[in-house]
């Protein structure tokens, strides 16, 4: 298929996704990777001196066009997937997965590497330019530069697989996910569902040409069945579907965890490591698995007596409601008491403050709250091609009006669209003569959609995921680093969650509040009372809060460290028998909740073995806004260090360095137990 007629060939800054169909998937990863061997021969095979150039510069752009053309791919999967995109995704996934796969291994580049770093030039280099190479070197031997024939084929076999297997992982998790619907006809069963549920409910139904109320296992759905239904039976029945999704016929991912973590041990000991977190934890933060299990491990210890304690309490409150003989909590009980006691403390329920978050309102504050703390303005652009009629696009200037780049927003839940919240980049920029190539990027989430003609009006939960996401993405669009693959959000991942947690601090905050919670149809802001009773109770069972991350956490850790199917049997059950220390009820015997995991299990590394990088990064937002809260929550001078420091430096430099450039010191870990009210 000839370039001018196939939109994955012509990179472009407002991508054609009104034109990208199936078709064209297999064609532009055949023409793509022949593109890249090429590239990737001729860095080999260069001529005279080796430089920075011809070596390193070449590298860094050597699968760019690749890159760009393979992620507009994978993300239309994730977000407007049908079967032909499916079935042209996975077929052209084992020959690219290869190809990246191979990158490392190949001689004639690493000897070209090694050649450079040799040079006086090499000897020279400083900076971004500095970490690039030895990042690099360091790379390219933990990947398998230096392995003998056999152990190359072998990983890149290893690598074919364990894309082939995650990339199935997703799709079952997806399909088992959209496979389950629960219509009720009767009303009286709905008692205790607020009015914002029910509504969309009837719509769901609506749109199937059911009668009655429809709910599925997306987030709102559940959440809203989980935390208000009075009917127990059928919060029970939604508990174990949910508990158990991927685990059956077609979409069964048992088999698929047990393999993909068998694979991941193999290449960690085929690369010289004695685990997978090693091998995946050398370059980041905690460096070593035993490292980030001691983490871990402290943090469950400060967190363990209050936990024990919340469980406790909540079982009191439920007696103290249905008498001395109410059974023990079961984990479909657990939400439903918990908000109930919440409500009863603080005399707070969270849907009271739906009507103050309208998404657009939500967005235009946003809007003025980086613009303050940033100096950047972003404004919406009409009618720019995209995936799906609801997704809006945002274009974003420095305020000497500089383009910095733009970027896709997918905020609402479709069966066409995979579950959960995500930032990901489209076109990482860079220096461009004396200018700078804008960034691309999007945010995507499954918050709770419009319905019967009233805006989307969110949960608070659901604001700090919207400011979450940004985070990230401002981390990516206000990236200055030369180097593409040093740029943006391409970070350790024990500190990429940092920008992104950080913003969730302003959710909390009465001025920052103030710019975008109003009333959606009277334009009042949040009566202080309210904001008084959601402060107070944004602690309640704040251990509970922080054990359930600490046990998915520690169940990441130990599958990649010390499990063993001969010792602990199915990596499910294993998985089960840990989390059941960190569950404030026992869980059912048939629980699988790892089968669902796509955070560990849904690309070859992804968060495997590195899921306690959201409390390490946690415990590094909790210190870090405490210089915001010290000197003004929008403090531009605060913001433009933070914008200096961490956002637009990538990991051109040590992040631990970047960290102690903007607090002046080490983080210091009991600012996290003081915003939970656990010090």
């Amino acid at each position: 298929m000839a370039s001018e007629t196939n939109p994955l060939l012509i990179p472009r800054f407002r991508i054609s996704f009104d034109r990208i169909r199936a078709e064209h998937v297999e064609p532009a990863a055949t023409e793509l990777l022949a593109d890249a061997r090429s590239r990737l021969e001729a860095i080999a095979a260069a001529p005279g001196e080796r430089t920075f150039d011809n070596t390193m510069h070449a590298l860094d752009d050597l699968t760019e066009p690749l890159d760009y053309a393979m992620g507009v791919v994978r993300h239309l999967e994730s977000v407007a997937t049908y079967p032909e995109l499916r079935a042209a995704f996975n077929g052209v996934q084992p020959q690219v997965s290869a190809f990246y796969s191979g990158i490392p291994l190949h001689e004639g580049l690493w000897n070209s590497l090694k050649k450079f770093a040799a040079t006086p030039e090499g000897n020279r280099l400083t900076g971004a330019r500095r970490r690039f190479l030895v990042k690099t070197m360091d790379a390219f031997r933990r990947h398998g530069a230096e392995l003998d024939p056999a152990g190359k084929t072998r990983l890149e076999a290893i690598d074919v697989e364990l894309t082939q297997l995650t990339t199935k992982f997703s799709e079952n998790v997806l399909d088992s996910t959209n496979a389950f619907e629960l219509v009720i006809a009767d009303e009286a069963k709905l008692a205790g569902l607020p009015p914002s549920a029910r509504e969309s409910a009837q719509e769901s139904a609506k749109r199937k040409s059911r009668e009655g109320w429809r709910f599925t296992l997306q987030a709102p759905d559940y959440i809203a069945v989980m935390t208000y239904l009075d009917d127990a039976s059928i919060r029970r029945g939604m508990y174990e579907a949910y508990s158990v999704r991927a685990t059956e016929g077609a979409h069964d991912n048992r088999a698929i965890v047990a393999r993909v973590l068998e694979l991941r041990r193999e290449k960690a000991n085929l690369l010289g490591f004695g685990n997978f977190a090693d091998l995946v934890l050398e370059d980041r933060m905690a460096h070593t698995g035993s490292r980030a299990l001691q983490f871990l491990e402290d943090l469950k210890g400060k967190t363990a007596r209050r936990f024990r304690e919340e469980n406790e309490e909540l079982l009191a409150f439920r007696r103290s409601i249905e008498g001395a003989d109410a059974p023990e909590l079961s984990p479909w009980d657990v939400g439903y008491y918990a908000e109930k006691q919440r409500s009863t403390l603080y005399s707070f329920d969270e849907e009271t403050l739906r009507p103050y978050f309208p998404l657009e309102s939500v967005m235009d504050g946003l809007w003025n709250l980086v613009n303050r703390l940033y100096g950047i303005r972003v404004t919406e652009e009409l009618n720019v091609p995209a995936w799906d009629a609801q997704v809006k696009f945002y274009n974003i200037h420095d305020e000497n009006g500089a383009y910095l780049g733009g970027f896709y927003a997918d905020w609402y839940p479709r069966e066409n669209k995979r579950g959960g919240a995500w930032m990901d980049a489209l076109i990482t920029g860079g220096p461009s003569g004396d200018d700078f190539k804008p960034h691309l990027g999007l945010v995507c989430g499954n918050l709770t959609p419009p319905v019967g003609g009233k805006p989307a009006l969110l949960t608070h939960r659901e604001v700090e995921t919207i400011f979450h996401e940004f985070g990230h993405l401002l981390h990516h669009l206000l990236s200055r680093v030369e180097i593409r693959s040093l740029a943006g959000a391409n970070v350790a991942w024990d500190f990429v969650e940092l920008p992104s947690q950080i913003m969730e601090n302003w959710c909390w905050e009465r001025e920052a509040l103030d710019l975008f919670a109003r009333h959606w149809q009277t334009g009042e802001l949040v009566p202080d009372e309210l904001f008084q009773k959601m402060k107070r109770a944004r602690t309640f069972r704040a251990a509970n809060g922080q054990m359930r991350q600490v046990g998915f956490s520690f169940i990441d850790l130990l599958l990649h460290i010390r499990y063993s199917p001969e010792r602990d049997g199915g990596p499910v059950e294993y998985a089960r028998r840990l989390l059941q220390e960190f569950s404030p009820a026992p869980l059912p015997a048939n629980h699988a909740m790892i089968a669902a995991f796509t955070h560990l299990f849904s690309s070859p590394v992804g968060y495997g073995a590195g899921y306690y990088s959201y409390k390490w990064a946690e415990v590094l937002d909790a210190d870090a806004f405490t210089r915001f809260r010290d000197n003004g929550i929008f403090s531009r001078e605060v913001g433009m260090d933070f914008r200096a420091s961490i956002l637009s430096k990538g990991d051109s430099e040590d992040p631990a360095e970047l960290y102690k450039k903007f607090m002046g010191r080490e983080p210091d870990p009991s600012a996290l137990l003081v915003r939970s009210g656990l010090a």
